[in-house]
Parts: structure tokens; sequence; C-alpha cells
């Protein structure tokens, strides 16, 4: 009787395959060291050094003028917050303050209504749709200082704004728009109006992109109505366009410049003057750098106020 020996395999494998052969070929890793790598430490610290040296050293430098009295020729002479104590008594800065706050309630207020309103109308793809959204986009690509003197001939006395008054019967509202104190500044928020509505459009159009039709599916077969879908869907979905547009609305409202200086000087009588033309006047024409170095750091104090507390309120609703 042939009994039948067995040779013993290698172990670990039933074909005799050696080790090395049955090793799983693949991608190789290799050892990388702890922490950030020299590149990204690069990418980082580059933007950085030059967003010091370009924005925040001279905002260190501006506040510490704010603290002086200084001609941009003598040296700077140290007075503390002498300048912040002068606005108090400064009867320029309240009417300035005050027609900056008015400028930020009606510029803000009518800019996201209406940025909102025009999004609303034209986010559904329909014919033609594009020639409305590149005409109502177009102000924004214009100069705003080439916007103002356009306007500035539209508000002459004998220009369209008066002669479209008299085509529909109201020539007893007829005057002088820059001119007259009392609609000097509303007659300049018009063409900055005219100017933020379409960029203010292409935030909500982008927002509005961003929306799930499902939602609007559900609330449909819910019975919702429009306006019901618009407040239970549209305006909590657009919750972080918002805090964009916020932020937006309040630095262009404070930094509103161009469009003042060109049209009015921030005249008649102080009657049409923002923080921002006050400040430029205050440094730039009658060389009190200090003093407009404060008028500075109050318009960022404003801005930064205004922001930050609206964005923690949104935080605070959102958890």
């Amino acid at each position: 009787m042939t009994v039948a020996s067995t040779q013993a395999l290698p172990s670990g494998s039933a074909t005799g395959t050696p080790r090395a052969q049955r090793r799983t070929r693949g991608p190789r890793r290799r050892f990388r060291p702890f922490g950030p790598s020299p590149a990204l430490i690069a990418f980082v610290l580059v933007p950085l050094l030059v967003e010091s040296v370009a924005v925040f050293w001279p905002a260190i430098q501006g506040f510490y003028i704010s603290l002086t009295h200084w001609d941009g020729v003598n040296p700077p002479t140290f007075t503390g917050l002498g300048n912040y104590r002068q606005m108090f008594s400064d009867p320029v800065f309240r009417k300035a303050l005050e027609n900056t706050a008015i400028w930020l309630v009606l510029f803000g207020t009518v800019s996201a209504a209406g940025g909102l309103g025009c999004a609303l109308f034209l986010q559904r793809e329909r014919r033609g749709i594009s020639i409305y959204r590149a005409a109502l986009f177009l102000p924004v690509v214009f100069s705003l200082t080439a916007t103002a003197l356009m306007w500035q001939t539209l508000y002459q006395p004998n220009g369209m704004v008066n002669g479209l008054l008299s085509s529909i019967g109201l020539g007893g509202w007829q005057h002088a728009w820059l001119a007259n104190p009392s609609t000097a500044l509303y007659a300049q928020i018009v063409p900055a109006l005219w100017r933020e509505i379409g960029y203010v459009m292409v935030l909500y159009l982008a927002g509005l992109k961003g929306i799930d039709p499902v939602l609007y599916e559900a609330a449909k077969v819910d019975g919702a109505s429009a306006w019901q879908q618009f407040r239970n869907v549209t305006l909590p979905q657009l919750r972080s366009v918002n805090a964009v547009v916020l932020s937006v609305i309040v630095i262009d409202s404070l930094r509103s410049f161009d469009v003042v200086w060109a049209l009015t000087q921030g005249g008649p009588y102080n009657s049409s003057q923002l923080l921002s033309t006050y400040m430029y006047q205050t440094a730039f024409v009658n060389t009190d750098y200090g003093y407009g170095c404060a008028l500075a750091v109050v318009i960022f104090v404003l801005a930064f106020g205004v922001i930050v507390s609206y964005l923690i309120r949104a935080f605070k609703e959102t958890d």
C-alpha cells in the first residue's frame, strides 16, 4: 500500500506562492511629517504679510494720528482724545452723522428691497430675460463719478427731471434739486440707488439659484400661497445672503463719497454732508489730519458695530 506524502507549504500560503509575490501591489504610502508643510506656511504668511503692510499698519497709524494734531507738515502733537471730544461740540459733525444715518436707512432699505424684488422677478428663465438682467446690472460697471455727472445734468432746472414733472402736470414741484438744502441729500441718494440695486440683485439671484426646488414643491402640496412660500421658504433660505447684502450695504453707505462730492461737495450749507465727505474735507482740504483720522475711526466703528451686531443676532437665530 502506497502512502501519499504531503510536503509542507510555506506559512500562510495554500499554493506555495512566495511571500514577496503575495503582497498587495498598490500605491506606496509616503511618510508625511507632522504639522503644515513649508509651502502651506508660505501661502499663508505671504498674503498675511502683504495685508499687514497694506492694511493693518496704515490702520494702526491712522488711529495714532487721530490722537494727535497734525497738519501734514509739522511734527504731530499728541492731544489724546481731544479730537474725539471736539466732535461733541462740532455742529457739522452732528449734521454729517444725521445725514449718514438717513442715508444708511433709506439707501439700505430701498436697495435691499429693490434688489430682492428684481431678483425674484428675473430668477425664472424666460425668453430675453438676460437682457433685463444686463440692463439692471449695467450701472454697476459705470464709475460713480460719471454716474453723478450724468444725474447732475438731469437735475438741472431745465433738465429731464423738471421736464418730466411738467409733462405729467406737476410743474409746481419743479425747483433746483441740488441747490435746495431740503432736497439735496435725497436727490443724491437716487443715483447711488440706481447703481446699488443692480449689484444687490446679482447677490440675491445667486442665493435664489441655490434654493432647492423641492422645498417649493412641498409647500405647494401643503397648499401654501405665494406669500407663504416667500415668507416660510425663500426668506429663511436667504439668511446667509442677507448677511452678505447687509455687510455690502453698510460698507457702501458709510463710504459713499463719489456721488456726494461730485454733485454738491456736501453743500449747500453742509445740508448733504456725510461722514465720508466731511472726513475728506477736513483732512485733505482743511489739512487737519488728526481730526480727519478721528472721523475715519468713527466710520470704522459704526460699520463694524452694525455688521457684527447683525451677524451675532443671525447666528443666535440659527442656533
